[in-house]
């Protein structure tokens, strides 16, 4: 992972006792706090949550400086590296089944509640109430107790389809970027890897004003009945994936820039790949699920 030769690289680098771990949780329980009291109307979550998301920012920045110096001071060896690949696959493992539970309450959602809500068993309870997905349709009522506002459903044109394009896209030139690394091509690396930072910024104002658009012209909502929920709920992780896929990949070429890796160690580079290549697989089943069917 260093661009650095050093002869005398332990066996197995093990680090002394480090103070980030402690003050990391520490920073996540007012964030948390904050967060819990915010949404329940108590005016001073939002100071706590603001706070404690700095702290962590600072821990986090304190955390990954130590371990860049670690890795260019020559520490680690194959055995870290090889610990750094098991911790991320099992860390994008873990993305996998959080998404997996998701699409599952979708699908659960379309394929069971709403058709037993509207089946004969329930019929003398809301009598008015069709079975319908998108859960709104002209002439029925999908709300019988008149809690949902009406809205309209997202379509696929354009601006999903816009965004698709721009994270394929990114994939491509993430890919372009890391073949040239290899070929010791830093020059090109460089510029593919703001490319793809670029495309991952694009997308993320992209989603921002399908949110506007949504709520503002469309009134579809986090408050719109399961379609608006889980609609937001997956595409908004999703682009809160985006964004720390995107500002891995920023650090990684900030890195690159200061003359980090090398053809032959570059795993924080793979890694932060890895990570988008993901992120892109996942938004192109939200595009098919969410946005088509």
């Amino acid at each position: 992972m260093s661009s650095t030769a050093h002869a005398a690289t332990p066996y197995y680098f093990v680090p002394g006792p480090s103070r980030h771990p402690a003050l990391a949780a520490l920073g996540l329980f007012f964030v948390i706090l904050g967060a819990g009291q915010w949404v329940n109307g108590e005016e001073w979550g939002k100071y706590s949550l603001a706070c404690g998301m700095l702290f962590w920012w600072g821990v986090l920045f304190q955390w990954f400086r130590d371990a860049i110096n670690e890795s260019e001071g020559g520490l680690y060896s194959y055995k870290i590296d090889l610990s750094y690949r098991w911790s991320m696959s099992w860390f994008i493992f873990s993305e996998v089944m959080f998404f997996g539970a998701f699409f599952t309450a979708l699908w659960w959602a379309r394929g069971h509640s709403v058709p037993t809500l509207g089946s004969l068993d329930n019929a003398l309870l809301w009598p008015d109430f069709k079975a319908v997905w998108p859960s709104i349709a002209a002439g029925v009522t999908a709300s019988p107790a008149n809690i949902i506002e009406p809205f309209q459903t997202m379509t696929p044109f354009w601006l999903p389809t816009i965004n698709t394009g721009l994270l394929l896209s990114s994939g491509v030139t993430l890919t372009i970027a890391h073949h040239a690394l290899i070929k010791g091509e830093r020059g090109k690396t460089i510029a593919f890897m703001w490319t793809t930072v670029l495309l991952g910024t694009v997308f993320l104002f992209v989603q921002g004003y399908e949110y506007a658009h949504a709520y503002s012209e469309m009134n579809l909502k986090l408050t719109s009945g399961v379609y608006g929920s889980t609609f937001f709920m997956l595409t908004g992780f999703h682009g809160f994936h985006v964004f720390v896929g995107m500002l891995m990949l920023l650090f990684i070429t900030l890195r690159l820039m200061k003359g980090h890796f090398t053809p032959s160690k570059h795993f924080g580079f793979e890694g932060a790949a890895w990570y988008w290549h993901f992120v892109d697989v996942v938004w192109l089943g939200l595009y098919v699920i969410v946005y088509w069917t």
